[in-house]
């Protein structure tokens, strides 16, 4: 047995809406009953904006080359007060001193270079020199097979706070970093206190 819907009648459909007004929803309604009428337009979607030439990542900040986050010799160099006369300090850091004397740390280790330093600067403070130049090397990136990164020039970083430890400490008058003529980054200019 085959049955036909049959639509409702202008009675019913009036009685219904008046039914439909006095109910309460039990849950709210998303899309309204729609009666059958003439149907609107539907209206114009408007295609949503793309952007333009997005790459993931673009607005992040550059990565670094090396995540330091202890700042740069030259930085912790500069950011020291300067002990010595402005003429002096001028004239050191364009290279036109001349150091009275020079040891090269090249090739040593920390445990080979610290005592090479501390008698080398003893000596020199001894003997009345006053400026002399420490070289250390930039160093050299080896293999790094931890997740720890290790330090490129591990002597031209440890050289700068022996310098201020004991005995040293009280001899040094100030660190600045060698002129490109006399080593550039890989080279200190130690100035010594006058002897007492």
């Amino acid at each position: 047995m085959n049955r036909r819907k049959r639509g409702l009648s202008a009675e019913e459909r009036e009685l219904w809406g008046r039914v439909a007004a006095s109910a309460r929803p039990i849950r709210p309604v998303h899309a309204p009953i729609h009666e059958a009428g003439p149907r609107q337009k539907p209206k114009p979607v408007h295609p949503k904006p793309q952007p333009s030439d997005f790459h993931i990542g673009q607005l992040a900040r550059p990565m670094t080359a090396a995540h330091d986050l202890v700042p740069a010799i030259e930085e912790r160099l500069a950011a020291q007060p300067v002990r010595i006369d402005r003429r002096t300090h001028q004239q050191l850091t364009r290279g036109k001193l001349r150091p009275e004397a020079r040891i090269d740390l090249h090739g040593l280790t920390l445990a080979e270079a610290h005592p090479e330093l501390i008698r080398f600067i003893l000596n020199a403070h001894g003997t009345g020199k006053r400026l002399v130049l420490v070289i250390t090397g930039k160093g050299k990136r080896g293999d790094d097979h931890g997740p720890i990164p290790q330090r490129v020039g591990v002597l031209r970083h440890q050289m700068p706070h022996w310098l201020t430890q004991p005995p040293l400490g009280a001899l040094v008058l100030q660190v600045t970093p060698a002129h490109l003529k006399h080593g550039g980054g890989g080279a200190f200019y130690v100035y010594l206190k006058r002897r007492a």
